[in-house]
């Protein structure tokens, strides 16, 4: 008689669905390594193998009492790890390419502003610095330049930079889905590593990002050359089809929506 051997078919969702549980259970480790929801895991384990040895030993009033116990498990879990799933739940939230796939249509309609007045910047060759505040206050640089408090507008970043406009020279500071102000003066970076051509623009990029955790983004007027600068480093001919993920790689944390307008009261 041949023994056909037995296997387990292995589908590709399968090993999708292995990697989850296996990263999922790395960042758990990662969020309980050293702290007390260590020692409660461990227990909670130990009650689960005793569980399982009583159910195999068919145990009556030892697995009364453990099914009692398992009513109210999952509950007694979310309580004991509040802290834990909270953080978990936080960074899942923060994670770039959740936070693609959440962009609510406000959120990728501003998007698409920007990056369709960065474009028209790029063809006609006007040099742009737009600034984008994220957790690091940009206050004393928004109040060098003048006030606007505006909607993110494809034709007033336009407007604003076109070399007959008085607020043309300078740096636009976005902050909240909003520009905050323009004609903002920027700190000059001194790097030695920047190419000596690089104008007065792309050092005040770098120079910003070294101090601040801003992301900026610098249309040359030479070139028309899109440029991207954060943490201190420069990123030189960025397409605009791929500005828009850097600008939500960035800044998906600083869009917010903004709040609905008060009733007006006659």
């Amino acid at each position: 008689m041949t023994l056909i051997p037995w296997v387990i078919p292995i589908r590709v969702v399968d090993l999708l669905e292995i990697g989850l549980v296996a990263y999922i259970l790395y960042k758990l480790y990662q969020l309980m390594r050293g702290t007390i929801a260590v020692q409660i895991f461990v227990g909670i384990l130990a009650l689960y193998i005793i569980q399982l040895i009583v159910t195999a030993a068919n145990m009556t009033i030892m697995r009364a009492l453990f099914g009692s116990i398992s009513e109210v498990f999952v509950l007694a879990v979310i309580i004991l790890f509040q802290p834990e799933i909270r953080r978990l739940l936080l960074l899942l939230g923060q994670n770039p390419l959740v936070r693609r796939f959440m962009r609510s249509p406000a959120q990728q309609e501003r998007i698409d502003e920007i990056v369709g007045a960065i474009k028209d910047l790029s063809q006609r060759r006007i040099g742009a610095l737009i600034v984008f505040e994220r957790s690091t206050g940009l206050r004393s640089y928004i109040e060098t330049g003048a006030q606007l408090h505006a909607q993110i507008s494809r034709d007033l970043l336009v407007t604003i930079f076109y070399s007959q406009n008085p607020l043309h020279d300078g740096a636009v500071i976005i902050r909240d889905a909003r520009i905050e102000a323009a004609r903002c003066i920027l700190p000059i970076s001194t790097s030695m590593k920047l190419d000596s051509n690089l104008g007065l623009r792309h050092r005040a990029a770098v120079g910003l990002t070294e101090v601040s955790d801003a992301f900026v983004i610098v249309v040359s007027e030479e070139t028309g050359q899109i440029s991207t600068a954060s943490d201190g480093e420069l990123r030189r001919n960025v397409s605009a089809e791929l500005l828009s993920g850097r600008i939500v790689e960035a800044l998906a944390s600083r869009f917010q929506p903004e709040p609905e307008p008060a009733p007006t009261t006659t």
